[in-house]
């Protein structure tokens, strides 16, 4: 089932902390079995106040002191904006770990510019409703280009969702967007890429 089908839904309820719990849970598990492994774990602003959550967190970064510099939070930007104060005590605690954040989904909802410029997030990923078709599109050429200008002017590093052509991956390193992801590099999968055996011709 796609995520997009029951996620926004799920999250504003209890079932969305737990599946914060259990992906945290999961990707901390795997980050201490290969060391190295550098993670990207979705999460919602919500989950900071939610004591099992946060007890996961910091156990894990406890248990094995190098495992916040290779794991990355991602935070959705409407739930970051609708509970500021939160976000930036937050992000105190753990980037004392080294853990890096982003700031999922930009430009998806009504920033707050205030709010983004006391932020201290380590990266943006420019939502992909801006990037799909960005070759061929001037409106989302200039949108995207403003929102990479925005990110890097705090000193973040950018990341271009949904990228599905050729077209648009050589669009988008052509204007500098640091990092891509979407379909054209892989879809979405329940086994880890980095555990496939590895294939003959390589034996």
């Amino acid at each position: 089932m796609p995520l997009r089908d029951f996620m926004p839904q799920a999250e504003v309820t209890e079932l969305g902390r737990k599946i914060d719990c259990l992906s945290l849970s999961l990707g901390l598990q795997t980050l201490a079995e290969d060391p190295g492994l550098r993670l990207s774990i979705n999460m919602s602003a919500r989950s900071i106040l939610y004591p099992e959550w946060i007890s996961t967190l910091r156990r894990g970064v406890s248990d094995d002191t190098t495992l916040g510099e290779r794991l990355i939070l991602e935070i959705t930007e409407s739930s970051a904006m609708g509970m500021p104060e939160e976000v930036q005590t937050f992000m105190a605690e753990v980037q004392g770990y080294g853990i890096s954040l982003a700031l999922d989904d930009f430009g998806a909802g009504y920033t707050s510019f205030r709010y983004l410029r006391d932020f201290c997030f380590d990266m943006i990923k420019i939502d992909g409703q801006f990037i799909r078709e960005i070759a061929t599109k001037p409106d989302n050429q200039v949108l995207t280009r403003a929102l990479q200008s925005i990110a890097h002017h705090f000193d973040m590093f950018t990341v271009a969702e949904s990228v599905e052509t050729a077209d648009e991956a050589a669009f988008l390193i052509d204007i500098g967007i640091d990092c891509l992801q979407g379909y054209y590099f892989g879809a979405p999968t329940i086994a880890p890429p980095w555990k496939k055996p590895p294939s003959l011709a390589s034996r």
